[in-house]
């Protein structure tokens, strides 16, 4: 089961000394919502990464978060994540498939459609694409909007997470264009309950989706 809601990290987060008693507060308050727990830190060491990955690993288990490693897969694979998830600068997602074997999930990111029809045949099992709106860790970069994650669909099979800039507000037009899920760094961590952020996304979430069916 692909989560509807990933909770990302980056090097900033993860290097602030409360983010582990953050992080281990959303798994809690979580119970068994489909939520995805994302250790990612492109310039964190793999010693910390590894130590925060293995602090959250069974709380998030016990809480039915998943918990997944960004870009490394030897750390994923060392500490028995649900998985990891590939970005650009990571190894190629067929090779990662072929080291996790079929019982580990493997996200890949995307930011165009000819990328999702190529990571659907590296034997991805869902894909992050964006980045939908402008964010302040991409100022200026472009941003395709929602509306492509339907173009997306009607080329791959697989079910696609909507990030960048993605508020709980923006949520029902995440979903309303076909998305599985959305994903969020700043939405959560840069708010004073990190904790509670997360509830309203998924809220945010569920209603939209719910909304969708009763189309």
């Amino acid at each position: 089961m692909i989560p509807r809601l990933h909770v990302v990290t980056d090097d900033q987060v993860l290097a602030r000394p409360d983010f582990a008693t953050s992080a281990l507060e959303v798994c809690e308050a979580l119970e068994t919502r489909e939520v995805a727990l994302h250790i990612r830190g492109p310039h964190t060491s793999g010693r910390t990464l590894t130590r925060l990955a293995r602090i959250l690993r069974e709380p998030a288990a016990a809480c039915g978060v998943t918990l997944l490693v960004n870009d490394r897969l030897d750390v994923a694979l060392a500490v028995e994540a649900s998985g990891v998830h590939l970005g650009s600068r990571s190894i190629p997602p067929t090779e990662a498939r072929r080291l996790l074997g079929g019982g580990l999930l493997l996200g890949v990111s995307v930011h165009s459609e000819s990328e999702a029809v190529e990571a659907t045949r590296s034997g991805a099992d869902y894909l992050f694409f964006g980045p939908l709106f402008e964010t302040p860790s991409h100022p200026g970069a472009a941003s395709s909007g929602a509306e492509v994650v339907d173009r997306v669909l009607s080329r791959v099979d697989l079910p696609v997470v909507g990030i960048g800039g993605v508020t709980p507000q923006r949520a029902a037009t995440v979903i309303a264009s076909g998305a599985h899920g959305v994903a969020a760094i700043r939405g959560i961590w840069d708010t004073p309950s990190p904790r509670e952020a997360v509830q309203v996304y998924l809220d945010a979430v569920e209603r939209a989706i719910q909304e969708k069916r009763n189309e």
